[in-house]
């Protein structure tokens, strides 16, 4: 029944039998014959059916809730078991947000080290995009925000907080200063990052209530983008500390700490909400533990 339910999993996280299928790996009447199946051994119908896919019943969520927990002790089971005949070994996959990857960088080249068993995959991703792939057992964990969106039932570890820099060429009438204001922004040209990213929301929120109108001239999903726009000169971005410094290095701009008042966002890991989670899984839980310590 976990390949049938695994097929359930897909179906609802993509919306259409064949990309499913093509996710799984299978063919297109596979994957329906296995949904037709399921169906018949729970004795409801779970999916909608036309001329295309019309979604879950609501048979079809609640068995969608069982099939993700299922999945996921089931592949807890497998992972436990062949811990104790090798050890620690295993795939890990890790969504983060942009303005995380030289933490997350941080936190999974100290794992590997210490595990050399485990391979890590690594994705850059929106915070609500981390949310989904945890939910539907896309990775395993995620680097995200804490305390400025809902996150739903997860383990959390706190990593750091944030705090702003303004990033601009070496020669811009600020580049100067050793800290400048929010309101210090107002006519400058902005390369930020895209509005589906918690990031530009947060520095959205905070130029507003400095009284700015930011003039935002490009945008992109990448924050290598936005440092390349930088550095040819005329444009200037809005990231946190860490990867501002990071992409600064050896180029010729300047990273000057944004002033602010109040508490700063938490970032940090985040995993599923499960007892007990996967060996590979609870060693990166104590390795961030060890990281934000």
């Amino acid at each position: 029944m976990i390949d049938r339910l695994e097929m359930l999993i897909a179906l609802a996280r993509e919306e259409h039998f064949g990309r499913a299928a093509e996710s799984l790996g299978i063919t297109q009447p596979s994957l329906s014959a296995g949904i037709k199946q399921l169906e018949a051994q729970l004795g409801v119908q779970l999916v909608w059916r036309g001329s295309r896919y019309g979604g879950l019943t609501p048979e079809g969520q609640r068995a969608l809730d069982w099939a993700r927990r299922i999945v996921g002790d089931a592949r807890t089971l497998r992972e436990e078991m062949r811990a104790v005949h090798r050890g620690l070994s295993g795939a890990l996959r890790i969504a983060v947000i942009p303005t995380a990857l030289t933490v997350a960088a941080r936190l999974t080249s100290d794992f590997c080290t210490a595990n050399p068993g485990v391979s890590v995959t690594v994705l850059s991703r929106s915070s609500v995009e981390i949310l989904k792939m945890i939910e539907d057992l896309e990775a395993d964990a995620g680097i995200t925000y804490l305390d400025n969106e809902p996150l739903g039932r997860v383990v959390t570890v706190p990593l750091y907080r944030e705090a702003y820099h303004l990033v601009c060429p070496a020669d811009a009438p600020l580049a100067a200063r050793d800290t400048v204001a929010w309101a210090d922004l107002a006519d400058l040209p902005l390369c930020l990052l895209t509005p589906d990213m918690q990031n530009r929301r947060i520095v959205n929120q905070m130029l507003f209530e400095a009284g700015v109108t930011p003039q935002i001239r490009v945008e992109s999903n990448s924050t290598v983008i936005l440092m390349s726009h930088v550095e040819q000169g005329g444009w200037s971005t809005i990231l946190p500390r860490e990867i501002a410094g990071f992409l600064s290095a050896g180029r010729a701009v300047r990273s000057i700490p944004i002033r602010q008042g109040g508490a700063r966002h938490a970032v940090g890991l985040v995993a599923p909400w499960r007892e007990p989670h996967t060996p590979v899984l609870e060693a990166l839980i104590e390795a961030a533990r060890g990281l934000a310590a």
